[in-house]
């Protein structure tokens, strides 16, 4: 290109270049990893508080290539129970996690979701229904009414993560430094 000689575009143009943009951005915000709980509740039955909850699990490229490639990948849904206070911070009167390990089997094509706590063991046929089976917690017993004092106010918070520790040692060094790895809802809370 000759010095001095400039370029100009139309602003037709402009406005196509930037409605791209703007579709790329839209596209990437809306397929970005991260882990979310759409919902929580309880309900008090039988003297027993039964959770109720919607989870919706993106994994990452590389998380999701690891899957692929016979790396399990272990999700830690973390509930508790807080006791609300006007002063002081919140107490944490109960604390569970439920541990999920899912894994792919090349061979058979199947998606295997363990729950580490209770030993049942299921099989998918797809990732889709692997992770819909794992987002969704119904009737769970959370916790005894008769543990928690009548005149407090209570709530219940539930969060879900990657556990980084779980993943190879290999692989975990570079999970803690890629921002691919940190896969981490925030803490969803609700009225008791």
């Amino acid at each position: 290109m000759l010095a001095g000689a400039r370029m100009t575009a139309s602003p037709a143009r402009i406005a196509r270049l930037l409605a791209l943009l703007l579709g790329l951005l839209w596209t990437i915000g809306a397929h970005a990893a991260g882990f979310e709980v759409i919902s929580a509740t309880t309900r008090l039955e039988a003297g027993v508080y039964r959770l109720n909850a919607q989870i919706e699990y993106r994994f990452s490229t590389a998380a999701l290539e690891a899957l692929q490639n016979g790396v399990p990948l272990t999700i830690n849904v973390e509930m508790e129970v807080r006791r609300r206070r006007s002063w002081l911070w919140d107490e944490t009167v109960y604390a569970l996690t439920q541990r999920f390990q899912l894994e792919y089997h090349a061979l058979s094509r199947q998606y295997l979701v363990n729950n580490l706590n209770s030993g049942e063991r299921r099989a998918f046929p797809s990732q889709t229904a692997a992770l819909g089976f794992m987002g969704r917690i119904q009737d769970f017993p959370l916790l005894d009414r008769s543990l928690l004092t009548e005149q407090e106010r209570y709530e219940g918070a539930l969060r879900v993560r990657l556990d980084l520790e779980a993943l190879p040692a290999p692989l975990r060094l570079l999970a803690y430094l890629s921002d691919d790895w940190r896969l981490a809802s925030e803490w969803r809370t609700w009225p008791l």
